[in-house]
């Protein structure tokens, strides 16, 4: 119904950071399908024929086509995205302008990032009462899979501006009364 050709299905054990996991890992496969010309799209409303799979239970899709190289936005920073106050505080590290560009569920953008002394804090961020367009019961959902995808976006941006780190990841069991959820922690130091 999106157009895709076909949809990658992500199926997972149901345990401790999961869906952080599946964002982690199925934002590398959607780095490489668009460096071979494939778009891909996270479809979340997507539902397969088995809920369930080898043990294990569908979490997300992607969905995929053959696209024609011009098919795909000529300038990133053209894309509606939260202002980098919103989302970064502190030194930018030459990483914030670039990493705010992570795709999330309807585009939510649920991380704030502190840089503090030479640690990033990251959070998923939640404002209360307010979830956009997703419906109220999925959001925490979603957002913990768009802080997968954000961490390795990070990590990308991290690397290619010559930083090394040592990563630190926590739990995220607050649930959504919570605005702020320390979800990771980036000691860094510049090569």
């Amino acid at each position: 119904k999106r157009g895709g050709e076909y949809c990658i299905l992500f199926y997972s054990e149901t345990k401790d950071e999961y869906l952080r996991n599946i964002g982690y890992m199925g934002e590398q496969i959607d780095l490489y399908l668009a460096s071979e010309n494939i778009g891909a799209l996270w479809f979340g409303i997507g539902k397969p024929k088995e809920m369930q799979r080898e043990g294990l239970d569908f979490v997300i899709m992607i969905s995929i086509a053959k696209m024609p190289a011009d098919k795909f936005r000529k300038d990133m920073f053209k894309a509606k995205r939260k202002p980098l106050e919103e989302i970064w505080h502190g030194d930018t590290l030459k990483v914030a302008e670039i990493v705010r560009f992570a795709p999330s569920a309807c585009n939510t953008q649920p991380w704030i990032t502190e840089n503090v002394g030479n640690e990033l804090w990251i959070y998923r961020y939640k404002k209360l009462g307010k979830r956009g367009i997703m419906p109220a019961d999925k959001v925490r959902y979603y957002n913990r899979i768009d802080i997968g995808i954000y961490l390795f976006m990070l990590e990308i941006c991290l690397e290619y501006e010559g930083y090394s780190y040592e990563r630190l990841l926590f739990e995220d069991t607050t649930d959504d009364s919570v605005e702020k959820t320390l979800v990771a922690k980036y000691k860094y130091v510049h090569k």
